[in-house]
């Protein structure tokens, strides 16, 4: 693209690999020269955290505020009754209200060390669809709302194509989720004046839709910018570990896994990362991702220093970086390593090692576990396990034990 932007969002977005798509990117760079553009991302309830997956959402909410935007945080209190069914092969499960608010208060606290909340002009805000879409009249809403759509259009977008095409069922409910989105956009227009929705470039259609139905409601110009689907050089999907979801609350993912996480990251995918997910500048971005050989690691380190700033703060980045040059090069057991707790009671005829590399999060299942001693990649204070049988009990935990599955993960096993 040989557009040189005008303005600081366009140019970052452009520069860092954000940009997936935009409506009208030229129109767009114009209205964050003439003002303060306010702009949305909307995150549906349906755990209580968000994981990795999101990250590149919230780095672009933080680049708008930055940018001399306002972030709007948009909670799916109301759409995540229904579920969004772009590129799923069946229907989530439905949620009650009580699990909806308890996940939508769980997955807060992550945006706080991204945003700034408040009254100011940029200050961001968080808002709740539930406000109006559980108020919703539904033939008022038909009548004002349901004429602006034509269910042909609606058929033709990709992530209800593919699962029609499939003859995979699509129920009534989800088919209204897409009005239900581009509704949201229309109403947050009406009270903060919203004038970007972004979102993943798997929303590009439900995102279009809002648009359109703004412009025709309204009459006035508002636009929508998607960020790329993100996954990893190797094609995995951004947002999993080795032991399952990578996830923003630190309750769920220590801030030594969150670090591990991103020092584990391929050599390809280290500039691009860099990018996407630090503020260091892209010029330092492009030479660290192009180290070779064993200095790609330190490019690695800095990456997740960085990362981990952002969530969890530098004292817990550099307490993860201690942990791991402990853990790594000198052999010992880090004091910031996941810990698993074994009660007493729990030691009777010991516990199997099978059971304990799943607890500490180091093996997915059961039959994950067996085959990773199997393979010879599981071990206990730094000595290969290899029976599948193996059983500890108290006399093993007079001092803490160290698990270690592959290279570079690791928990400790205690005794409460």
């Amino acid at each position: 693209m040989n557009y040189h932007p005008k303005s600081d969002f366009i140019r970052v977005m452009m520069t860092r690999g954000f940009l997936a798509d935009c409506t009208d990117y030229q129109a767009l760079d114009e209205a964050f020269v003439k003002g303060v553009v306010p702009g949305y991302i909307g995150f549906d309830a349906t755990a209580t955290s968000l994981h990795v997956g999101s990250l590149i959402q919230i780095m672009m909410l933080r680049w708008l505020q930055k940018c001399g935007g306002k972030p709007i945080v948009l909670m799916g209190g109301g759409t995540t009754k229904i579920g969004d069914p772009s590129f799923r092969a069946e229907e989530r499960p439905l949620l009650t209200d009580a699990q909806i608010n308890s996940n939508i208060e769980g997955i807060k606290r992550a945006f706080a060390p991204f945003v700034r909340f408040g009254d100011g002009p940029t200050d961001a805000v968080m808002v709740n669809n539930a406000e109006w879409l559980d108020a919703l009249n539904y033939i008022g809403f038909l009548r004002d709302i349901g004429r602006h759509f034509s269910v042909n259009r609606m058929l033709s977008f990709e992530s209800v194509k593919s699962r029609l095409d499939r003859e995979q069922s699509l129920s009534f409910l989800e088919f209204n989720y897409m009005i239900l989105q581009a509704y949201d956009f229309l109403e947050l227009n009406r009270r903060y004046g919203c004038l970007l929705q972004m979102g993943g470039s798997d929303q590009w259609g439900n995102i279009v839709n809002g648009v359109d139905l703004t412009r025709r409601v309204i009459g006035g110009e508002v636009f929508g910018l998607t960020s790329p689907l993100l996954t990893t050089s190797d094609g995995k999907k951004m947002g999993k570990s080795q032991s399952g979801a990578v996830w923003l609350n630190g309750d769920l993912f220590s801030a030594y896994e969150f670090w591990q996480f991103w020092r584990n990251t391929t050599d390809a995918d280290v500039g691009r990362f860099l990018k996407l997910y630090t503020e260091l500048p892209v010029e330092e971005c492009d030479r660290l991702g192009a180290l070779g050989g064993s200095e790609i690691n330190s490019a690695k380190v800095v990456l997740a220093n960085a990362v981990t700033t952002l969530l969890h703060g530098a004292e817990a980045a550099a307490a993860a970086e201690a942990t791991a040059r402990e853990v790594f090069e000198k052999g010992g057991i880090g004091d910031d390593l996941p810990t698993i707790t074994l009660a007493p009671e729990e030691l009777g005829e010991g516990v199997g090692i099978v059971q304990l590399f799943v607890r500490a999060g180091l093996a997915a299942s059961g039959k994950d576990a067996k085959r990773l001693i199997q393979e010879g990649g599981a071990k206990v204070n730094d000595e290969i396990v290899t029976d599948t049988g193996a059983r500890y009990g108290a006399s093993h935990l007079a001092e803490p034990m160290k698990l270690t599955a592959g290279k570079k993960r690791h928990a400790l096993v205690v005794l409460g």
